[in-house]
C-alpha cells in the first residue's frame, strides 16, 4: 500500500474535461495516472446536490491499461441520468481520505 506521502495531486489528471454524447451512444473516460498503480484508483459518480460515490450500475465498468498508465469508465450505453461529474481518485482505502480527484464532466 502507498503512504500519503507517496501520493501528489499531480499523479491523476483527466484526459478530457468535458464530453458531449448522444443517449445510447457507448462512452468513455479516461484518467492518466503516473506514480500510483491504476488499481488503486476508483471512478465516482456525483449529481447535483449530492455527493460523490461509486456506482454499481451494471452498464458502468472500469479498466486499468497499466502499459499506458490510464484508467477508463465506460459506459455501455449512454442516458441521459448518466449527465452528472465523474471523477477518477484514490480509493479511500489506501490513504484514508480521497486525496486526489479529478473530474470529467458528461453532458
Amino acid at each position: 500500500l502507498l503512504s500519503p506521502g507517496e501520493v501528489s495531486t499531480q499523479n491523476i489528471k483527466p484526459l478530457e474535461r468535458i464530453k458531449h454524447v448522444s443517449e445510447g451512444d457507448p462512452v468513455t473516460l479516461s484518467c492518466s495516472f503516473s506514480t500510483i498503480g491504476g488499481d488503486y484508483l476508483q471512478w465516482y459518480r456525483q449529481y447535483p446536490s449530492s455527493r460523490p460515490k461509486s456506482d454499481s450500475d451494471p452498464r458502468l465498468s472500469a479498466h486499468v491499461h497499466k502499459s499506458v498508465k490510464r484508467v477508463d469508465l465506460l459506459i455501455s450505453s449512454a442516458a441521459v441520468s448518466d449527465s452528472a461529474l465523474y471523477y477518477c481518485a484514490l480509493q479511500p482505502t489506501v490513504t484514508g481520505k480521497h486525496h486526489s480527484l479529478y473530474k470529467n464532466l458528461c453532458e
